[in-house]
Protein backbone atom coordinates (compact mmCIF):
# COMPACT_ATOMS: atom_id res chain seq x y z
CA UNK A 1 0.00 0.00 0.00
CA UNK A 2 1.50 3.37 -0.90
CA UNK A 3 2.42 5.63 2.03
CA UNK A 4 0.29 8.68 2.79
CA UNK A 5 2.60 11.66 3.41
CA UNK A 6 -0.13 13.38 5.45
CA UNK A 7 -0.31 10.60 8.07
CA UNK A 8 2.19 10.07 10.89
CA UNK A 9 4.27 6.93 10.40
CA UNK A 10 6.56 4.74 12.48
CA UNK A 11 7.67 2.34 9.82
CA UNK A 12 10.11 -0.51 10.29
CA UNK A 13 13.32 0.00 8.35
CA UNK A 14 13.49 -3.00 6.06
CA UNK A 15 15.29 -4.18 2.99
CA UNK A 16 11.96 -5.45 1.61
CA UNK A 17 8.93 -3.67 0.20
CA UNK A 18 6.67 -1.53 2.39
CA UNK A 19 3.62 -2.46 0.33
CA UNK A 20 2.09 -4.58 3.09
CA UNK A 21 -1.60 -4.45 2.34
CA UNK A 22 -2.79 -6.29 -0.80
CA UNK A 23 -6.32 -7.54 -1.15
CA UNK A 24 -7.01 -11.05 0.07
CA UNK A 25 -8.34 -13.58 -2.43
CA UNK A 26 -11.24 -15.84 -1.62
CA UNK A 27 -10.29 -19.44 -0.84
CA UNK A 28 -12.64 -22.17 -1.97
CA UNK A 29 -10.49 -25.30 -1.43
CA UNK A 30 -9.15 -26.71 1.81
CA UNK A 31 -5.50 -26.13 2.67
CA UNK A 32 -4.79 -29.86 2.31
CA UNK A 33 -6.32 -29.97 -1.19
CA UNK A 34 -4.21 -27.01 -2.29
CA UNK A 35 -1.01 -28.56 -0.89
CA UNK A 36 -1.76 -31.77 -2.79
CA UNK A 37 -2.65 -29.90 -5.97
CA UNK A 38 0.61 -27.95 -5.85
CA UNK A 39 2.51 -31.23 -5.14
CA UNK A 40 4.10 -29.80 -2.00
CA UNK A 41 3.12 -32.95 -0.07
CA UNK A 42 1.64 -36.33 -0.89
CA UNK A 43 -1.52 -37.97 0.45
CA UNK A 44 0.34 -40.13 2.98
CA UNK A 45 2.22 -37.16 4.43
CA UNK A 46 -1.00 -35.16 4.74
CA UNK A 47 -2.77 -38.06 6.47
CA UNK A 48 0.13 -38.43 8.89
CA UNK A 49 0.04 -34.70 9.72
CA UNK A 50 -3.73 -34.83 10.29
CA UNK A 51 -3.26 -37.81 12.60
CA UNK A 52 -0.50 -36.39 14.84
CA UNK A 53 -1.27 -32.68 14.87
CA UNK A 54 -2.21 -31.11 18.19
CA UNK A 55 -5.74 -29.84 18.75
CA UNK A 56 -6.11 -26.40 17.19
CA UNK A 57 -2.77 -26.54 15.37
CA UNK A 58 -2.69 -25.61 11.68
CA UNK A 59 -1.97 -28.63 9.48
CA UNK A 60 0.65 -26.66 7.53
CA UNK A 61 2.71 -26.10 10.69
CA UNK A 62 2.42 -29.80 11.59
CA UNK A 63 3.74 -30.70 8.12
CA UNK A 64 6.69 -28.35 8.69
CA UNK A 65 7.43 -29.88 12.12
CA UNK A 66 7.38 -33.36 10.59
CA UNK A 67 9.86 -32.22 7.94
CA UNK A 68 7.48 -32.68 5.01
CA UNK A 69 7.59 -28.93 4.23
CA UNK A 70 10.67 -26.71 4.34
CA UNK A 71 10.16 -23.53 6.36
CA UNK A 72 10.72 -21.46 3.21
CA UNK A 73 8.12 -23.54 1.32
CA UNK A 74 5.65 -23.07 4.17
CA UNK A 75 6.12 -19.29 4.24
CA UNK A 76 5.74 -18.99 0.44
CA UNK A 77 2.63 -21.19 0.53
CA UNK A 78 0.98 -19.23 3.35
CA UNK A 79 1.81 -15.97 1.58
CA UNK A 80 0.03 -17.14 -1.58
CA UNK A 81 -2.81 -18.82 0.28
CA UNK A 82 -3.75 -15.82 2.40
CA UNK A 83 -2.72 -13.16 -0.10
CA UNK A 84 -0.28 -11.46 2.29
CA UNK A 85 3.41 -10.61 1.82
CA UNK A 86 6.18 -12.65 3.41
CA UNK A 87 9.07 -10.95 5.20
CA UNK A 88 12.39 -11.79 6.82
CA UNK A 89 12.36 -10.41 10.36
CA UNK A 90 16.13 -10.90 10.70
CA UNK A 91 16.63 -8.13 8.11
CA UNK A 92 14.36 -5.66 9.90
CA UNK A 93 14.86 -3.09 12.62
CA UNK A 94 11.64 -2.31 14.46
CA UNK A 95 11.21 0.91 16.43
CA UNK A 96 10.53 0.82 20.19
CA UNK A 97 7.35 2.87 19.72
CA UNK A 98 5.85 0.12 17.56
CA UNK A 99 6.94 -2.69 19.90
CA UNK A 100 5.29 -0.91 22.87
CA UNK A 101 1.91 -1.04 21.14
CA UNK A 102 1.62 -4.78 21.92
CA UNK A 103 2.41 -6.13 25.38
CA UNK A 104 4.92 -8.92 25.90
CA UNK A 105 2.40 -11.50 27.15
CA UNK A 106 0.04 -10.94 24.19
CA UNK A 107 2.89 -11.11 21.65
CA UNK A 108 4.23 -14.33 23.18
CA UNK A 109 0.80 -15.92 23.57
CA UNK A 110 -0.07 -15.44 19.89
CA UNK A 111 3.53 -15.68 18.58
CA UNK A 112 3.43 -12.40 16.70
CA UNK A 113 5.54 -9.26 16.40
CA UNK A 114 4.27 -5.74 15.52
CA UNK A 115 6.58 -4.38 12.83
CA UNK A 116 5.14 -1.05 11.64
CA UNK A 117 2.35 1.46 12.10
CA UNK A 118 0.77 3.28 9.17
CA UNK A 119 -1.69 5.77 10.58
CA UNK A 120 -4.58 3.80 12.10
CA UNK A 121 -3.20 0.49 10.78
CA UNK A 122 -0.81 -1.77 12.72
CA UNK A 123 1.14 -4.26 10.63
CA UNK A 124 1.88 -7.50 12.47
CA UNK A 125 4.16 -10.42 11.53
CA UNK A 126 2.67 -13.85 12.28
CA UNK A 127 3.54 -17.45 11.43
CA UNK A 128 -0.19 -18.28 11.12
CA UNK A 129 -1.94 -15.51 9.15
CA UNK A 130 -5.24 -17.36 9.57
CA UNK A 131 -5.36 -16.78 13.33
CA UNK A 132 -8.30 -14.36 13.45
CA UNK A 133 -8.46 -14.55 17.25
CA UNK A 134 -5.00 -13.01 17.52
CA UNK A 135 -5.96 -10.21 15.13
CA UNK A 136 -9.16 -9.51 17.10
CA UNK A 137 -7.16 -9.35 20.35
CA UNK A 138 -4.66 -6.88 18.90
CA UNK A 139 -7.41 -4.73 17.42
CA UNK A 140 -9.27 -4.63 20.76
CA UNK A 141 -6.16 -3.85 22.84
CA UNK A 142 -4.62 -1.22 20.53
CA UNK A 143 -7.70 0.33 18.93
CA UNK A 144 -5.95 0.00 15.56
CA UNK A 145 -6.89 -1.91 12.44
CA UNK A 146 -4.62 -4.92 11.94
CA UNK A 147 -2.98 -6.13 8.74
CA UNK A 148 -0.83 -9.26 8.67
CA UNK A 149 2.40 -10.29 7.00
CA UNK A 150 3.76 -13.82 7.29
CA UNK A 151 7.17 -14.75 8.76
CA UNK A 152 8.75 -18.02 9.88
CA UNK A 153 8.04 -19.23 13.40
CA UNK A 154 11.79 -19.44 14.07
CA UNK A 155 12.35 -15.79 13.18
CA UNK A 156 9.31 -14.69 15.22
CA UNK A 157 10.60 -16.47 18.34
CA UNK A 158 14.02 -14.86 17.82
CA UNK A 159 12.38 -11.43 17.37
CA UNK A 160 10.31 -11.90 20.55
CA UNK A 161 13.51 -12.50 22.50
CA UNK A 162 15.28 -9.61 20.78
CA UNK A 163 12.59 -6.96 21.32
CA UNK A 164 10.78 -8.17 24.43
CA UNK A 165 13.72 -9.61 26.33
CA UNK A 166 13.94 -13.09 27.77
CA UNK A 167 10.96 -15.40 27.71
CA UNK A 168 8.51 -15.94 30.54
CA UNK A 169 10.32 -19.20 31.27
CA UNK A 170 13.51 -17.35 32.23
CA UNK A 171 11.57 -14.90 34.42
CA UNK A 172 9.74 -17.75 36.13
CA UNK A 173 13.00 -19.64 36.62
CA UNK A 174 14.57 -16.67 38.40
CA UNK A 175 11.50 -16.42 40.64
CA UNK A 176 11.63 -20.13 41.50
CA UNK A 177 15.33 -19.96 42.36
CA UNK A 178 14.78 -16.96 44.61
CA UNK A 179 12.01 -18.90 46.40
CA UNK A 180 14.31 -21.91 46.68
CA UNK A 181 17.07 -19.73 48.11
CA UNK A 182 14.65 -18.54 50.80
CA UNK A 183 13.62 -22.12 51.55
CA UNK A 184 17.27 -23.15 51.64
CA UNK A 185 18.42 -20.24 53.78
CA UNK A 186 20.60 -19.10 50.89
CA UNK A 187 22.98 -22.06 51.29
CA UNK A 188 23.59 -25.41 49.63
CA UNK A 189 25.35 -27.89 51.90
CA UNK A 190 26.45 -31.49 51.38
CA UNK A 191 24.15 -34.10 52.93
CA UNK A 192 25.85 -37.30 54.04
CA UNK A 193 24.16 -40.31 52.43
CA UNK A 194 24.15 -42.03 55.82
CA UNK A 195 21.72 -39.37 57.08
CA UNK A 196 18.44 -40.82 55.84
CA UNK A 197 15.68 -38.24 55.50
CA UNK A 198 12.34 -38.95 57.09
CA UNK A 199 10.01 -40.12 54.30
CA UNK A 200 7.10 -37.99 55.50
CA UNK A 201 9.35 -34.93 55.50
CA UNK A 202 10.60 -35.84 52.02
CA UNK A 203 7.04 -36.21 50.69
CA UNK A 204 6.20 -32.79 52.08
CA UNK A 205 9.29 -31.32 50.40
CA UNK A 206 8.25 -32.75 47.03
CA UNK A 207 4.94 -30.91 47.29
CA UNK A 208 6.57 -27.51 48.00
CA UNK A 209 5.48 -25.07 45.27
CA UNK A 210 9.02 -24.06 44.17
CA UNK A 211 10.12 -27.69 43.79
CA UNK A 212 6.97 -28.62 41.84
CA UNK A 213 7.34 -25.60 39.55
CA UNK A 214 11.06 -26.19 39.00
CA UNK A 215 10.52 -29.82 37.97
CA UNK A 216 7.61 -28.89 35.68
CA UNK A 217 9.67 -26.11 34.09
CA UNK A 218 12.61 -28.46 33.46
CA UNK A 219 10.32 -30.91 31.63
CA UNK A 220 8.58 -28.23 29.54
CA UNK A 221 11.81 -26.39 28.74
CA UNK A 222 13.49 -29.58 27.52
CA UNK A 223 10.57 -30.27 25.15
CA UNK A 224 10.62 -26.67 23.87
CA UNK A 225 14.35 -26.92 23.19
CA UNK A 226 13.76 -30.20 21.29
CA UNK A 227 16.05 -32.12 23.65
CA UNK A 228 16.05 -35.93 23.43
CA UNK A 229 17.11 -36.63 27.04
CA UNK A 230 17.29 -34.92 30.45
CA UNK A 231 20.11 -35.88 32.85
CA UNK A 232 19.71 -34.95 36.53
CA UNK A 233 22.93 -35.82 38.35
CA UNK A 234 24.13 -35.56 41.97
CA UNK A 235 27.82 -35.39 42.92
CA UNK A 236 29.59 -34.85 46.23
CA UNK A 237 29.34 -31.06 46.16
CA UNK A 238 27.46 -30.43 42.96
CA UNK A 239 23.99 -30.99 41.45
CA UNK A 240 23.33 -30.32 37.79
CA UNK A 241 20.75 -30.66 35.01
CA UNK A 242 21.88 -31.39 31.46
CA UNK A 243 19.93 -31.75 28.19
CA UNK A 244 21.00 -33.83 25.21
CA UNK A 245 20.31 -31.74 22.12
CA UNK A 246 21.22 -33.00 18.64
CA UNK A 247 23.17 -35.83 20.26
CA UNK A 248 25.36 -33.63 22.50
CA UNK A 249 24.92 -32.93 26.24
CA UNK A 250 24.71 -29.30 27.43
CA UNK A 251 24.66 -28.16 31.06
CA UNK A 252 21.50 -26.11 31.64
CA UNK A 253 21.34 -25.32 35.35
CA UNK A 254 22.67 -26.15 38.83
CA UNK A 255 19.85 -26.32 41.40
CA UNK A 256 20.82 -26.14 45.10
CA UNK A 257 22.43 -29.40 46.26
CA UNK A 258 20.14 -29.59 49.28
CA UNK A 259 17.14 -30.11 46.97
CA UNK A 260 18.52 -33.15 45.16
CA UNK A 261 16.40 -35.68 47.11
CA UNK A 262 13.25 -33.52 46.84
CA UNK A 263 13.66 -33.12 43.06
CA UNK A 264 14.45 -36.82 42.54
CA UNK A 265 11.52 -37.86 44.72
CA UNK A 266 9.18 -35.48 42.87
CA UNK A 267 10.11 -37.16 39.59
CA UNK A 268 9.63 -40.60 41.17
CA UNK A 269 6.14 -39.64 42.35
CA UNK A 270 5.26 -38.36 38.86
CA UNK A 271 6.55 -41.65 37.37
CA UNK A 272 4.68 -43.70 40.02
CA UNK A 273 7.90 -45.16 41.47
CA UNK A 274 8.80 -46.03 45.09
CA UNK A 275 10.41 -43.00 46.74
CA UNK A 276 11.56 -45.16 49.68
CA UNK A 277 13.69 -47.37 47.42
CA UNK A 278 17.12 -45.81 46.85
CA UNK A 279 19.29 -48.90 46.54
CA UNK A 280 17.94 -50.42 43.33
CA UNK A 281 17.40 -49.02 39.81
CA UNK A 282 13.81 -48.17 38.89
CA UNK A 283 12.06 -47.46 35.59
CA UNK A 284 8.83 -45.58 34.99
CA UNK A 285 6.98 -43.21 32.73
CA UNK A 286 5.63 -39.65 32.94
CA UNK A 287 3.03 -38.21 30.60
CA UNK A 288 2.34 -34.48 30.46
CA UNK A 289 -0.06 -32.46 28.34
CA UNK A 290 1.37 -29.25 26.90
CA UNK A 291 -0.47 -26.47 25.07
CA UNK A 292 -3.24 -27.40 22.65
CA UNK A 293 -3.55 -30.93 24.00
CA UNK A 294 -0.04 -31.92 22.92
CA UNK A 295 0.96 -35.08 24.81
CA UNK A 296 4.61 -35.82 25.60
CA UNK A 297 5.89 -39.00 27.26
CA UNK A 298 9.06 -39.21 29.37
CA UNK A 299 10.73 -42.59 29.91
CA UNK A 300 12.25 -42.35 33.40
CA UNK A 301 15.29 -44.31 34.60
CA UNK A 302 16.57 -43.91 38.19
CA UNK A 303 20.04 -45.27 39.03
CA UNK A 304 21.63 -45.28 42.52
CA UNK A 305 25.09 -43.67 42.37
CA UNK A 306 27.77 -42.84 44.96
CA UNK A 307 26.36 -39.46 46.04
CA UNK A 308 22.68 -39.89 45.25
CA UNK A 309 20.40 -41.11 42.50
CA UNK A 310 20.88 -40.15 38.88
CA UNK A 311 17.66 -39.64 36.91
CA UNK A 312 17.61 -39.79 33.10
CA UNK A 313 14.42 -38.98 31.22
CA UNK A 314 14.10 -39.95 27.55
CA UNK A 315 11.69 -37.56 25.83
CA UNK A 316 9.18 -39.15 23.48
CA UNK A 317 7.55 -36.26 21.64
CA UNK A 318 5.27 -37.71 18.96
CA UNK A 319 4.78 -34.35 17.27
CA UNK A 320 8.55 -34.07 16.67
CA UNK A 321 8.93 -37.61 15.32
CA UNK A 322 9.35 -37.91 11.56
CA UNK A 323 8.16 -41.25 10.17
CA UNK A 324 8.83 -40.76 6.46
CA UNK A 325 11.65 -42.93 5.06
CA UNK A 326 12.22 -40.34 2.35
CA UNK A 327 13.33 -37.56 4.70
CA UNK A 328 15.32 -39.23 7.52
CA UNK A 329 18.61 -39.31 5.63
CA UNK A 330 18.66 -42.16 3.11
CA UNK A 331 20.58 -41.64 -0.12
CA UNK A 332 18.61 -42.48 -3.26
CA UNK A 333 20.01 -45.93 -4.11
CA UNK A 334 20.18 -47.24 -0.50
CA UNK A 335 16.57 -46.10 0.02
CA UNK A 336 15.53 -48.08 -3.07
CA UNK A 337 17.24 -51.20 -1.67
CA UNK A 338 15.64 -50.72 1.77
CA UNK A 339 12.13 -50.21 0.40
CA UNK A 340 12.45 -53.29 -1.83
CA UNK A 341 13.50 -55.36 1.20
CA UNK A 342 10.66 -54.29 3.51
CA UNK A 343 8.08 -54.89 0.79
CA UNK A 344 9.13 -58.53 0.33
CA UNK A 345 6.45 -61.03 1.43
CA UNK A 346 8.85 -62.77 3.86
CA UNK A 347 12.39 -62.67 5.19
CA UNK A 348 14.36 -60.61 7.72
CA UNK A 349 15.41 -56.96 7.63
CA UNK A 350 17.87 -56.05 10.40
CA UNK A 351 18.83 -52.55 11.54
CA UNK A 352 22.07 -52.25 13.53
CA UNK A 353 23.95 -49.56 15.38
CA UNK A 354 24.76 -48.32 18.90
CA UNK A 355 22.21 -46.98 21.37
CA UNK A 356 20.86 -43.61 20.26
CA UNK A 357 21.66 -44.08 16.56
CA UNK A 358 18.03 -43.82 15.41
CA UNK A 359 17.25 -47.51 14.88
CA UNK A 360 13.78 -47.24 16.43
CA UNK A 361 12.87 -44.29 14.21
CA UNK A 362 13.94 -46.25 11.12
CA UNK A 363 11.86 -49.27 12.15
CA UNK A 364 8.83 -47.11 13.02
CA UNK A 365 9.18 -45.39 9.63
CA UNK A 366 9.22 -48.77 7.91
CA UNK A 367 6.16 -49.91 9.89
CA UNK A 368 4.37 -46.66 9.07
CA UNK A 369 4.92 -47.32 5.37
CA UNK A 370 3.82 -50.98 5.67
CA UNK A 371 0.82 -50.27 7.91
CA UNK A 372 -2.31 -51.02 5.86
CA UNK A 373 -5.68 -52.52 6.85
CA UNK A 374 -4.94 -55.71 4.91
CA UNK A 375 -1.88 -56.66 7.00
CA UNK A 376 -1.66 -57.94 10.60
CA UNK A 377 1.36 -56.26 12.22
CA UNK A 378 2.63 -57.13 15.71
CA UNK A 379 5.62 -55.69 17.60
CA UNK A 380 7.53 -56.66 20.76
CA UNK A 381 9.29 -53.62 22.23
CA UNK A 382 11.15 -52.66 25.39
CA UNK A 383 9.61 -50.17 25.93
CA UNK A 384 6.90 -49.15 23.46
CA UNK A 385 8.15 -45.67 22.52
CA UNK A 386 5.26 -44.55 20.34
CA UNK A 387 1.76 -45.80 19.74
CA UNK A 388 1.08 -46.56 16.06
CA UNK A 389 -2.67 -46.94 15.31
CA UNK A 390 -3.34 -50.23 13.51
CA UNK A 391 -0.26 -51.99 14.94
CA UNK A 392 -0.50 -54.50 17.83
CA UNK A 393 2.31 -53.45 20.19
CA UNK A 394 3.52 -55.54 23.14
CA UNK A 395 5.63 -54.13 25.99
CA UNK A 396 8.28 -56.74 26.87
CA UNK A 397 8.60 -57.43 30.62
CA UNK A 398 11.43 -59.85 31.34
CA UNK A 399 10.68 -59.92 35.09
CA UNK A 400 7.38 -61.76 34.52
CA UNK A 401 8.63 -63.99 31.70
CA UNK A 402 7.37 -61.88 28.78
CA UNK A 403 10.65 -61.84 26.85
CA UNK A 404 11.22 -61.03 23.17
CA UNK A 405 11.34 -64.76 22.41
CA UNK A 406 8.12 -65.46 24.35
CA UNK A 407 6.29 -62.59 22.62
CA UNK A 408 7.58 -63.75 19.23
CA UNK A 409 6.37 -67.31 19.82
CA UNK A 410 2.95 -65.96 20.75
CA UNK A 411 2.87 -63.76 17.62
CA UNK A 412 3.24 -66.86 15.45
CA UNK A 413 -0.07 -68.14 16.86
CA UNK A 414 -1.79 -64.83 16.01
CA UNK A 415 -1.81 -65.17 12.20
CA UNK A 416 0.74 -62.36 11.59
CA UNK A 417 1.93 -60.87 8.31
CA UNK A 418 4.65 -58.56 9.64
CA UNK A 419 6.52 -58.89 12.95
CA UNK A 420 8.86 -56.42 14.60
CA UNK A 421 11.15 -57.57 17.40
CA UNK A 422 12.72 -54.68 19.31
CA UNK A 423 16.09 -56.41 19.67
CA UNK A 424 17.67 -59.83 19.02
CA UNK A 425 19.68 -60.41 22.20
CA UNK A 426 20.14 -64.18 22.37
CA UNK A 427 20.02 -67.42 20.41
CA UNK A 428 16.42 -68.18 21.42
CA UNK A 429 15.12 -64.90 19.98
CA UNK A 430 17.33 -65.21 16.87
CA UNK A 431 16.18 -68.80 16.25
CA UNK A 432 12.49 -67.91 16.62
CA UNK A 433 12.90 -64.87 14.32
CA UNK A 434 14.57 -67.03 11.66
CA UNK A 435 11.80 -69.63 11.90
CA UNK A 436 9.18 -66.87 11.53
CA UNK A 437 10.93 -65.59 8.40
CA UNK A 438 11.16 -69.13 7.01
CA UNK A 439 7.44 -69.71 7.46
CA UNK A 440 6.31 -66.79 5.33
CA UNK A 441 6.48 -63.74 7.61
CA UNK A 442 8.36 -60.47 7.25
CA UNK A 443 10.49 -59.90 10.37
CA UNK A 444 12.04 -56.54 11.30
CA UNK A 445 14.51 -56.30 14.17
CA UNK A 446 17.68 -54.67 15.54
CA UNK A 447 21.10 -55.77 16.76
CA UNK A 448 24.03 -53.97 18.32
CA UNK A 449 26.91 -54.24 15.83
CA UNK A 450 29.31 -51.70 14.37
CA UNK A 451 28.48 -52.19 10.69
CA UNK A 452 26.30 -54.24 8.37
CA UNK A 453 28.78 -57.04 7.43
CA UNK A 454 29.69 -57.80 11.07
CA UNK A 455 25.99 -58.49 11.78
CA UNK A 456 26.32 -61.78 9.90
CA UNK A 457 29.19 -62.90 12.16
CA UNK A 458 27.21 -61.85 15.24
CA UNK A 459 24.27 -64.05 14.26
CA UNK A 460 26.59 -66.95 13.42
CA UNK A 461 28.27 -66.58 16.83
CA UNK A 462 24.81 -66.71 18.47
CA UNK A 463 24.41 -70.16 16.91
CA UNK A 464 22.26 -69.48 13.83
CA UNK A 465 23.19 -71.85 10.98
CA UNK A 466 24.68 -70.23 7.83
CA UNK A 467 22.14 -71.90 5.52
CA UNK A 468 19.27 -70.46 7.61
CA UNK A 469 20.74 -66.95 7.35
CA UNK A 470 21.09 -67.10 3.59
CA UNK A 471 17.53 -68.40 3.29
CA UNK A 472 15.99 -65.64 5.41
CA UNK A 473 18.09 -62.45 5.34
CA UNK A 474 16.79 -59.80 2.93
CA UNK A 475 18.91 -56.85 4.00
CA UNK A 476 21.05 -55.44 6.82
CA UNK A 477 21.15 -51.70 7.53
CA UNK A 478 23.76 -50.09 9.78
CA UNK A 479 23.20 -46.48 10.78
CA UNK A 480 24.52 -43.46 12.70
CA UNK A 481 23.20 -39.96 13.38
CA UNK A 482 25.12 -36.77 12.54
CA UNK A 483 24.19 -33.18 13.32
CA UNK A 484 22.88 -31.02 10.49
CA UNK A 485 24.56 -27.72 9.69
CA UNK A 486 22.33 -24.78 10.67
CA UNK A 487 20.75 -23.42 7.48
CA UNK A 488 20.73 -19.87 8.83
CA UNK A 489 24.49 -19.52 9.42
CA UNK A 490 26.26 -22.08 7.26
CA UNK A 491 29.20 -20.92 5.19
CA UNK A 492 31.89 -22.57 3.03
CA UNK A 493 35.27 -23.37 4.57
CA UNK A 494 38.70 -24.10 3.14
CA UNK A 495 39.93 -27.69 3.54
CA UNK A 496 43.28 -28.89 2.10
CA UNK A 497 42.96 -31.32 -0.81
CA UNK A 498 45.23 -33.77 1.03
CA UNK A 499 42.78 -33.90 3.95
CA UNK A 500 39.84 -34.53 1.61
CA UNK A 501 41.70 -37.39 -0.07
CA UNK A 502 42.55 -38.93 3.32
CA UNK A 503 38.88 -38.79 4.29
CA UNK A 504 37.93 -40.92 1.29
CA UNK A 505 37.04 -38.44 -1.47
CA UNK A 506 38.30 -39.28 -4.96
CA UNK A 507 40.66 -36.81 -6.65
CA UNK A 508 37.80 -35.61 -8.87
CA UNK A 509 35.50 -35.10 -5.85
CA UNK A 510 38.24 -33.37 -3.83
CA UNK A 511 38.67 -30.83 -6.63
CA UNK A 512 34.98 -29.89 -6.68
CA UNK A 513 33.55 -30.44 -3.18
CA UNK A 514 32.88 -27.32 -1.07
CA UNK A 515 32.68 -28.32 2.65
CA UNK A 516 30.36 -26.21 4.81
CA UNK A 517 30.28 -25.28 8.48
CA UNK A 518 27.89 -23.29 10.69
CA UNK A 519 29.45 -20.20 12.26
CA UNK A 520 26.79 -20.04 15.02
CA UNK A 521 23.68 -17.88 15.36
CA UNK A 522 20.55 -17.39 17.48
CA UNK A 523 18.66 -20.13 15.69
CA UNK A 524 21.24 -22.83 16.58
CA UNK A 525 22.26 -21.39 19.99
CA UNK A 526 25.69 -20.57 18.52
CA UNK A 527 26.52 -24.26 17.97
CA UNK A 528 26.49 -24.18 14.16
CA UNK A 529 24.17 -27.22 14.13
CA UNK A 530 20.38 -27.61 14.09
CA UNK A 531 18.75 -31.05 13.97
CA UNK A 532 20.16 -34.42 12.96
CA UNK A 533 20.11 -36.70 9.94
CA UNK A 534 20.95 -40.36 9.40
CA UNK A 535 23.89 -42.07 7.72
CA UNK A 536 22.94 -45.49 6.34
CA UNK A 537 25.04 -48.48 5.28
CA UNK A 538 22.58 -50.66 3.37
CA UNK A 539 23.70 -54.20 2.53
CA UNK A 540 21.20 -56.24 0.48
CA UNK A 541 22.01 -59.96 0.69
CA UNK A 542 22.94 -60.52 -2.96
CA UNK A 543 23.48 -64.08 -4.24
CA UNK A 544 27.25 -63.51 -4.25
CA UNK A 545 27.12 -62.57 -0.54
CA UNK A 546 25.09 -65.70 0.24
CA UNK A 547 27.93 -67.77 -1.19
CA UNK A 548 30.43 -65.87 0.99
CA UNK A 549 28.28 -66.53 4.10
CA UNK A 550 27.95 -70.27 3.33
CA UNK A 551 31.72 -70.54 2.83
CA UNK A 552 32.47 -68.81 6.16
CA UNK A 553 34.15 -65.63 4.90
CA UNK A 554 35.11 -62.93 7.44
CA UNK A 555 33.24 -59.65 7.95
CA UNK A 556 36.05 -57.76 6.19
CA UNK A 557 35.78 -59.98 3.12
CA UNK A 558 31.99 -59.65 3.16
CA UNK A 559 32.38 -55.86 3.28
CA UNK A 560 34.78 -55.78 0.31
CA UNK A 561 32.43 -57.90 -1.79
CA UNK A 562 29.40 -55.83 -0.77
CA UNK A 563 31.19 -52.59 -1.73
CA UNK A 564 32.13 -54.16 -5.07
CA UNK A 565 28.45 -54.96 -5.60
CA UNK A 566 27.44 -51.35 -4.89
CA UNK A 567 27.05 -51.01 -1.10
CA UNK A 568 27.60 -47.48 0.26
CA UNK A 569 29.50 -47.67 3.57
CA UNK A 570 28.84 -45.40 6.54
CA UNK A 571 31.89 -43.29 5.65
CA UNK A 572 30.71 -43.02 2.02
CA UNK A 573 27.25 -41.95 3.21
CA UNK A 574 28.88 -39.33 5.45
CA UNK A 575 30.98 -37.94 2.60
CA UNK A 576 27.84 -37.73 0.45
CA UNK A 577 26.26 -35.59 3.20
CA UNK A 578 29.37 -33.36 3.25
CA UNK A 579 29.14 -32.93 -0.54
CA UNK A 580 25.47 -31.98 -0.19
CA UNK A 581 26.29 -29.39 2.51
CA UNK A 582 24.13 -31.22 5.09
CA UNK A 583 26.82 -31.91 7.70
CA UNK A 584 30.45 -31.18 8.49
CA UNK A 585 33.63 -33.18 8.05
CA UNK A 586 34.08 -33.15 11.85
CA UNK A 587 30.71 -34.86 12.34
CA UNK A 588 31.47 -37.57 9.77
CA UNK A 589 34.86 -38.27 11.37
CA UNK A 590 33.21 -38.37 14.82
CA UNK A 591 30.74 -41.17 13.99
CA UNK A 592 32.36 -43.23 11.20
CA UNK A 593 35.61 -45.09 10.59
CA UNK A 594 37.71 -44.89 7.46
CA UNK A 595 37.14 -47.64 4.89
Amino acid sequence: MPNDPNKPQDNARSTGSTDFLPARPERSSSVGDILLREKLVNVKQLEEAERVRASGENVTHTLAKLGYLEESQLINFLSRQYGVPSINLDEMEISDDVIKLVTKDVAQRHKLVPIARQGAILIVAMSDPGNIYAMDDIKFLTGLNVEVVVASETSIIAALERYYGKTDYDDALRTVFSEIAEMDGGTAEYIDEEDEEDLDHLREATEEAPVVRLVNMILVDAVNRQASDIHIEAYEKDFRVRYRMDGVLYEIMKPPLKLRNAITSRLKIMAQLDIAERRLPQDGRIRIVMGRQKEVDFRVSVLPCLFGEKVVLRILDKSALNLDLGVIGFEERPLKYFREAIHQPWGMVLVTGPTGSGKTTTLYSALSELNTPKDNISTAEDPVEMNIPGVNQVHVREEIGLSFAAALRSFLRQDPDIIMVGEIRDFETAETAVKAALTGHLVLSTLHTNDAPSTVNRLLNMGVEPFLLTATLNLIAAQRLVRRICKECREPIEVPTKTLLELGFTEEEAATVVPMKGKGCRVCNDTGYKGRTGLYEIMPIFDELKEYILQGYSALELKREAVRLGMMTLRMAGLAKVKAGATTIDEVVRVTRAD
